[in-house]
């Protein structure tokens, strides 16, 4: 991938962590290609704005031919997309934990096989999956969110090894808690009892994921992949 060249697709940019990366990439001169289910929250000459259910499989494939077609490749996919209800697991409706997994779990699943099939033509891309340290964690409450992320986690690193040779790259990051609208519910004796697991006892910032998402995303790191790497000094 050349520098400041770049074709990425990015899930979940309307807010918070997924527009960011957008507007980081459109400063580095790349061309973002975003999605949400709403609008679009941001203008720019070169940022293309596609509204769907990530877990929506016709949707999803429409939107990544769209890109191809349109731009000829995808350098680098981030699938940021997700979304969280915080229950004991035995409070959890059935179609909350449905909801989570076709987003977190299906929706990375459907966008990573598209934006592939793609990257394996050309043998090359970059893939970033979004897990989170609630995972290693086993934090209470999050059980459906946490098991979700898991599945991402074991398919990345499947997935990782299925592209390899053609030389495709897989990687997930985990962040901690960002100040975003996922967590903005969450009790603060809770949150702080959170960062006490942390190494670095903080709330993380989009520049932190922005950090992890370039060096998988680097020229120099094509020999890095199935990695799965938690911010905030949490080990998995």
């Amino acid at each position: 991938m050349k520098k400041n060249r770049r074709i990425v697709l990015i899930t979940g940019t309307s807010r918070g962590i997924g527009r960011g990366l957008a507007e980081h990439f459109l400063r580095q001169g790349d061309t973002v290609c975003g999605c949400s289910r709403g609008p679009a929250t941001l203008l720019h000459r070169r940022y293309a704005h596609w509204e769907l259910e990530v877990g929506d499989e016709v949707a999803v494939v429409a939107m990544v031919r769209a890109v191809v077609r349109r731009f000829g490749r995808i350098d680098a996919l981030v699938n940021n997309a997700g979304i969280a209800a915080m229950n004991h697991a035995l409070l959890t409706p059935a179609d909350t934990a449905q909801r989570i997994m076709a987003t977190n779990f299906h929706g990375t699943f459907l966008f990573c096989r598209e934006a592939a099939k793609a990257m394996v033509r050309r043998k090359a891309g970059r893939i970033v999956n979004f897990t989170t340290v609630a995972t290693p964690l086993r934090l209470e409450g999050e059980a459906i969110y946490a098991a979700s992320k898991a599945a991402v986690e074991s398919f990345t690193q499947v997935l990782a090894r299925e592209l390899g040779p053609a030389g495709v790259t897989v990687n997930a990051v985990g962040p901690t808690p960002l100040p975003t609208d996922l967590i903005k519910n969450v009790p603060a004796a809770k949150m702080n009892a959170l960062l006490e697991r942390q190494a670095i006892r903080r709330l993380g910032t989009v520049e932190d994921v922005i950090n992890v998402v370039e060096f998988f995303l680097a020229p120099g790191s094509g020999f890095v992949t199935g990695q799965v790497l938690y911010l905030g000094g949490v080990n998995g």
